[in-house]
Formats: structure tokens, sequence, C-alpha cells
């Protein structure tokens, strides 16, 4: 989709109920991708190729988790230029999530806060869309899937919702992500902390060897950790990451700051706040972490993505390649060819 019909759609979509028009948008993605009306927002892709995780990504660019919670439109949204998807946070059992209205813009601020809560149809019926998908796979992108915990899985049996999602995605994923961070299922940032985050990882890890040896293949796992994080924090993180093999982090997911959205309209509803505001957070994140693991561990980087020349700031920060979200439901399709260019010329320096 160019610049002028997205600059049409969006009034008309920003003019409905947030949720009802993200839903209608995937609607109308599934239903038409793969068809000749997918003309109306594909893209050619930049070629970008970059070796990251042992993962040859065709560019830099990336689709963050939540925006395809149930991979229906993996190879509409694929069209757009995308070099990667990553789809979910998909939990073993289907899930409503949490209590209608739970998705607020704040346009002032380029923002949206959200309290979906992993609401998702099930790691079956997820399953299902991951496999009928596969002119994204077969043109060369990368496809991440991302697992986390039913809300009403109890803290201490987490450990057994991700390893139920794990050895189910892992046969279809090129790599997978260990949503630990976001902020809308109850109790899930404590699974960032020392203990529980070595426990977690380290069953993590054991099953993904058992996996490998069953499947032949060796699949990257990257954890996604939040932006409210100190120093301290950060520092014991990627020490766990490095401790148990992980194969990279997410940095960063929505955050719970709102000081830099104080006085707008719905800024004090809960949940994550993502977009502009967690840019500057995110890339504190980010450089901390590429200060602790050092210059080859991969980074991905996502937050306030809405422009190419944020894209370039989350690479000069320490991230290896770049996710949108927020940024791509106020600028467009046309955003995800801008960042992939502002990479590419960033890295050809």
């Amino acid at each position: 989709m160019s610049s002028v019909p997205y600059a049409l759609a969006r009034p008309f979509l920003f003019g409905m109920d947030p949720e009802a028009a993200h839903e209608l948008t995937l609607d109308s993605i599934a239903r038409f991708q793969n068809t000749p009306l997918q003309c109306l927002w594909a893209r050619a892709r930049v070629d970008d190729p970059v070796t990251v995780a042992g993962l040859r990504f065709p560019n830099r660019i990336g689709l963050a988790a939540g925006l395809d919670k149930n991979g229906r439109c993996i190879d509409g949204l694929g069209a757009m230029g995308f070099g990667f998807i990553e789809v979910g946070t998909v939990t073993p059992l289907g899930q409503l999530g949490n209590p209608k209205p739970r998705m607020f813009r704040l346009p002032a601020a380029q923002a949206l806060i959200n309290r979906l809560g992993f609401n998702n149809e099930g790691l079956d019926s997820f399953l299902a869309n991951v496999k009928r998908a596969t002119r994204f796979r077969r043109s060369g992108g990368l496809l991440g899937l991302n697992i986390g915990k039913n809300a009403a899985t109890p803290i201490e049996q987490a450990e057994r919702d991700y390893l139920i999602c794990l050895d189910g995605v892992y046969p279809h994923a090129d790599y997978v992500t260990i949503n630990i961070s976001s902020p809308n299922t109850k109790n899930l940032r404590a699974l960032q902390s020392d203990a529980a985050l070595d426990a977690l990882l380290g069953a993590l890890q054991a099953r993904r060897q058992t996996l490998a040896g069953q499947h032949g293949r060796q699949v990257p796992m990257f954890v996604k950790i939040a932006p409210d994080l100190d120093e301290a924090q950060v520092k014991v993180i990627a020490a766990t990451l490095r401790h148990n093999g992980i194969d990279g982090v997410i940095a960063t997911n929505t955050t719970i700051e709102r000081s830099a959205v104080q006085g707008l309209a719905h800024a004090q509803e809960t949940g994550g706040l993502s977009g502009r505001p967690v840019f500057e957070a995110s890339n504190r994140v980010i450089r901390q972490l590429r200060a602790e693991l050092g210059a080859a561990y991969p980074i991905i980087g996502v937050g306030g993505v809405d422009s190419g020349t944020a894209a370039r700031t989350k690479l000069e920060a320490g991230a290896d390649l770049v996710q949108v979200y927020t940024g791509l439901i106020y600028q467009g399709p046309g955003l995800v060819g801008d960042c992939a260019r502002a990479l590419k010329a960033a890295t050809a320096r």
C-alpha cells in the first residue's frame, strides 16, 4: 500500500475503536493475502542480507510480536517488505485476554496503550496458521514464533506452559522468542528476576537440546525483556542469558512508565505503552546489553521506531536487527521500506 492509500485509510481506521480497527485490518489482510488485491499494500523487499544468530535475514527490518497474535497474516504482512516476522504471543490454551476496552491511542505522542493480555486462539490453531503460511518463507523471509504462559497458570508453574509451547513451535520456527516481559499477564515480569529466569531458561535450554536431536536442527532462542529495568537488573539478565546459552535478546517490550505522556487522554490507562515514548528507554537497555554482552551477541531492537532515522538510531545503540509495531499503525506499510533502506545505508559505510 503506498502512502496515498494509507493516508486515505488511516482517518477511517482511526475513527474506529482501536481494537476494532486492528481486527478489521488483520481480517482484510488475512482474506486478501496471496491474491491480486495484495498489491494494495505489497512492496518489494529491500535486499540487505545479514547473518545473525546463524540465520540469514534478507534485511534487517522485522515485525514485532503482538500485531498478529494468531499467525493469520504471515504472508500478507510479509509482502510489505519485511525481512522477518514474529508472530504470537501464543499460549498453550486459547484465552480471551483482559476485558474490553483494552487498547487506546495517544496520537499526540504517536503511541498506544494496550492491556490485551495474551488474547489468542491457543497453540493448535496457531500452528495450523503457521503451517499454511508458505509464500513469505519461500521468498527467504524468516519467521519467529513468540511463546508465553496462560493467565490461569500460576507463576510457579509457568515453566510447564513454556515447555508445551516450545515443543509445539520448534519444528516450525526459524527462531523462538521467550516472552517474559508483557506487563499484561499477572506476575509475568517476575520471571525476569535472577533465580526465576535462570531456572526457566535452564529448563528451556535442556528441552531445546532434546528437540534439536529429534528434529535434526538447532533453532535459536531469544528472550524478550522489558524497558523498565535498572542497570543492575539488565546486568543480571545479560549474565543469565550467557550462562544458559541463549542465542539472543529482544529489547524491549512495552513500558509501564507514563512520564512521557502525562496529561494526554488515556495516559493513565493500565497496560503497556508502546510507540515513540518508549524509544529512549529501549535504546538505554540496548546500549547496556551491548556493553555487557559484547560485540557479537545478537540483539533485536524494538520500541518507538517510526522512521528510517529512528531505525538507524537503534542500530547505533547496538542492535543488529530492528522490529516495528506501533510505528506501522501510525505511518503505514511504507515505513518498512523506509527503515530497510536506512539500515542498509547505515551498514554500507
